[in-house]
């Protein structure tokens, strides 16, 4: 297919692993999008199911350049790998399973980062999340549809699409490919340190695949350990956590007693004074992250009333006085001895499950 303008605006990257079930949906969804020159970037990590064959096969198919790039899987560096070779003045970093079903969500984007821009462009937007079905946790899937709205630490995630002038990627990036994961929060962390995150008009609709397969409350469980150990620097935690994440494709039910009963061999391993700095920071972590739990209740009650409304009072009394209240070394210490008796509970809870595992003292 010829091509009417050689030089897109915007290139967008997306990074696959064994997405031959998912990659169509993507490219017909992006095939849809109106007035803007775009070209896609797909960087696959070595599928085995025909992901590459299958782009390969229909590229000449739609109304947009196609480029397919093979590297080494690690998320980040496939993404790396994509905006070295992209051409447009703009990057949008998509992940496979992330569909954005109005026609005029780039265009909009685009506009909507350009206007706030204002000849700034030290500047990212993301998408309004939203999940594929509301499986059997509606509440939770609100939470955190909600919580990506927010530019808060921790709060943007690849998900939700990642829209950044090339300048500014530049300035930033590139993607950490230390680890398989995290990629996206380090980067946002960046983003946020060097400049601002805007919140785009559109809606990006995700997958919630792997919280049905893995089991919401065990993977976030495990999501929110991992974001613990690496804000608090403890590399071992990350690294153990990290080994047992499995790819999309490759997912099956969680067991946390497996995860929590290794993490408690690694703190045991450490001496005294190790361990108690350790649940000292965790503690300062928890503290800092108590936001969410009147962001949660803000949430419930919003959907209790029938709507999607974006007040947020129990928050804003938080922010104004909790807050204020427990930042010091007693606030602290207090959230350490909370996190430490529900991490105790809950390993003693989970290896109920896995009775041929040791138990840990």
């Amino acid at each position: 297919m010829a091509f009417s303008n050689p030089e897109p605006e915007l290139s967008v990257i997306v990074p696959t692993l064994n997405e031959a079930g998912t990659v169509g949906t993507l490219l017909a969804a992006l095939a849809a999008q109106r007035d803007v020159a775009l070209e896609l970037l797909l960087c696959d990590g070595g599928s085995a199911d025909g992901t590459v064959a299958l782009v390969r096969g229909r590229a000449g198919d739609f109304p947009f350049p196609v480029t397919v790039t093979e590297t080494a899987p690690g998320r980040g560096r496939q993404m790396n790998a994509g905006a070295a070779a992209a051409r447009g003045a703009t990057l949008l970093f998509l992940h496979a399973d992330s569909i954005l079903s109005d026609p005029l969500a780039l265009r909009q984007g685009l506009d909507h980062l350009a206007a706030a821009t204002r000849g700034d462009g030290r500047m990212a937007g993301h998408f309004r999340l939203r999940f594929a079905g509301d499986g059997p946790s509606p509440l939770a899937y609100r939470f955190y549809e909600r919580k990506a709205r927010l530019h808060r630490p921790g709060c943007t995630h690849g998900d939700q699409g990642l829209l950044i002038p090339r300048e500014f990627f530049a300035q930033v990036g590139p993607f950490d490919e230390d680890l398989p994961i995290m990629e996206d929060v380090r980067l946002a962390e960046r983003i946020a340190a060097a400049g601002t995150w805007v919140l785009l008009p559109a809606e990006i609709v995700t997958s919630a695949r792997r919280f049905e397969t893995e089991g919401l409350r065990e993977r976030q469980t495990l999501n929110a350990i991992l974001m613990n150990f690496a804000a608090i620097g403890w590399q071992e935690g990350v690294e153990e956590l990290v080994a047992g994440y499995r790819s999309q494709d490759r997912s099956g039910r969680l067991r946390l007693g497996p995860h929590l009963a290794r993490i408690a061999g690694l703190t045991m391993a450490l001496t005294r004074r190790e361990r108690l700095r350790l649940w000292y920071r965790t503690g300062g972590y928890v503290r800092g992250n108590a936001w969410q739990i009147p962001f949660f209740l803000d949430v419930r009650n919003a959907l209790r009333r029938g709507g999607d409304n974006d007040a947020t009072p129990l928050l804003s009394l938080h922010d104004r006085w909790f807050d204020l209240l427990t930042d010091n070394p007693a606030g602290r210490a207090a959230a350490a001895l909370m996190v430490f008796l529900w991490f105790r509970l809950t390993l003693r809870r989970e290896m109920r499950d896995c009775p041929g595992i040791r138990r840990i003292p």
